[in-house]
């Protein structure tokens, strides 16, 4: 049977494409290359295929998807494709739109169309809003209210996906991520970091005033994670908070630490504002005691997790 994943020439779904393909699962690679790239799935072995395709076009998914259940039964999706920017998405709405939310339009519709009945959706924290760090984030903590493009279209996908459970999904997960470090980095606060301080060793210069303090998992813990929901959930409709069970750790944490792996000597400088761009959440703190139900706890905490991703970066940016 062969699993199908969108954006999985990402970050996570590279990860996923190699879990599946070492199961000797027949895996689909379905990505427009926008940030995802052929080499992270370099040397994977196994049965996989890979189409470039825009998946927010209709009929390009349904075309891609179909060949492959025609010559390999697929048995689930995994929806990882995205527009992962969140500063850029504000910038221009047509992103996140495009990106996002098309995308789980036309893997739903082609679903539909091919009577297959299982998606595992990566959706994200950002959906909830900003809700101040003295609020424990549950899944079914609400209103609901982003305050990004990338969490309203988000939500948006979340709520076409409970649609389609009602009507012809048999099994319908909802990852919910908090931010995931690790490599290959393609965007992200310690990518960012490495990369200032690799052009100007002697300053280091941070969008916001270095309290934002979010919870960070690293990519291995959430593909541990995102497998065993997939295997024990029993519900139609399954929405998992998944992340450590910790109060997270600050951006001036995170400035401090890559200043001192790379330029100890270099000087930060923060800005004023409480968050580092509009849409950006600055505190939250996330409940995980839904999956620790299951049986799953993170092995790292948040700090452990941003540790291990900035030795990883470093040596991807220095070609290690």
């Amino acid at each position: 049977m062969a699993i199908v994943l969108a954006g999985g020439a990402g970050f996570i779904g590279s990860h996923l494409a190699r879990h599946f393909l070492a199961q000797g699962r027949h895996v689909l690679v379905l990505d427009n290359l926008c940030r995802g790239r052929q080499e992270y799935l370099a040397n994977c072995g196994g049965n996989l295929d890979f189409d470039q395709i825009d998946l927010a076009d209709e009929k390009a998914t349904l075309a891609a998807i179909a060949a492959c259940h025609a010559r390999h039964p697929i048995s689930e999706i995994w929806h990882m494709a995205a527009n992962s920017d969140i500063l850029s998405g504000m910038e221009d709405p047509h992103v996140d739109l495009r990106d996002t939310f098309l995308t789980t339009f036309s893997l739903l519709q082609a679903m539909k169309k091919l009577g297959l009945g299982h998606i595992a959706f990566a959706s994200s924290s950002a959906v909830y809003g900003e809700h101040g760090a003295d609020v424990k984030i549950a899944e079914d903590t609400g209103p609901l209210l982003p305050i990004s493009n990338y969490g309203a279209m988000k939500l948006a996908s979340e709520a076409l996906i409970s649609a389609a459970a009602e009507n012809f999904l048999k099994k319908a997960i909802i990852f919910r991520f908090p931010n995931v470090v690790g490599v290959p980095a393609t965007h992200g606060v310690i990518l960012d970091f490495v990369r200032k301080l690799k052009e100007s060793p002697e300053l280091l210069k941070v969008l916001g005033n270095g309290s934002q303090q979010k919870i960070y998992l690293h990519v291995a813990d959430l593909v541990d994670a995102m497998l065993f929901i997939n295997e024990r959930a029993k519900d139609r409709l399954t929405v998992c908070n998944i992340g450590p069970d910790d109060a997270g750790c600050a951006v001036r944490f995170i400035a401090e630490s890559v200043v001192q792996a790379i330029s100890p000597a270099a000087a930060i400088e923060y800005g004023s504002a409480d968050r580092g761009w509009v849409g950006d959440v600055p505190r939250f703190s996330y409940s995980v005691k839904r999956l620790e139900n299951m049986g799953w706890t993170s092995p790292r905490t948040s700090s452990q997790a941003v540790a291990k991703a900035i030795e990883e970066i470093i040596c991807q940016e220095h070609g290690l």
